[in-house]
């Protein structure tokens, strides 16, 4: 099931071919073949610019976080855990920007933050759907609607 749906969600996501062969090596190990992937999606941690680009993965089972250095372009795995294993799941959709911010406390117990450019408001939404669909057998859903934001809301970015 996992190679009939990662490729589609893959290109939902715009995600060139080449990125997707450089992550694929590390995803697979992590996955099991029946999992369905419900959202691939580049991230940032926020923040944190030097630290490369990250590939989402989240499954119907798994999260699984992906970092490729900025100057090799050597993919290593950041995190890789089951659902029901996070914690204190909170993500703030913003239609205006584009992007959603996402944080969950890890089974490490390291509280981690990730930045989600999606192209499309209607794409927000859908995201802010799939993610209240699959964080609902976590141990705390913290869902922040507008202007209930558990953190402030700011692009990665440096503004100039």
């Amino acid at each position: 099931m996992f190679y009939r749906t990662f490729l589609p969600a893959t290109s939902e996501a715009r995600i060139p071919i080449p990125v997707v062969s450089r992550h694929m090596p590390v995803l697979r190990r992590c996955v099991a073949p029946e999992d369905t992937t419900l959202l691939v999606a580049r991230c940032q941690r926020p923040g944190q610019p030097m630290a490369g680009t990250f590939l989402l993965l989240l499954t119907n089972r798994h999260l699984i976080v992906s970092r490729e250095g900025r100057l090799l372009h050597r993919v290593h795995l950041h995190l890789a855990a089951p659902l029901p294993d996070l914690a204190d799941a909170a993500w703030v959709p913003d239609a205006r920007l584009q992007a959603i911010e996402l944080a969950f406390t890890a089974p490490d117990g390291v509280r981690e933050r990730f930045w989600l450019p999606i192209r499309g408001v209607g794409r927000v939404w859908h995201v802010d759907a799939l993610f209240s669909h699959a964080f609902r057998g976590t141990r705390t859903i913290n869902r922040y609607g507008p202007g209930r934001r558990p953190w402030p809301l700011t692009s990665p970015a440096p503004a100039h």
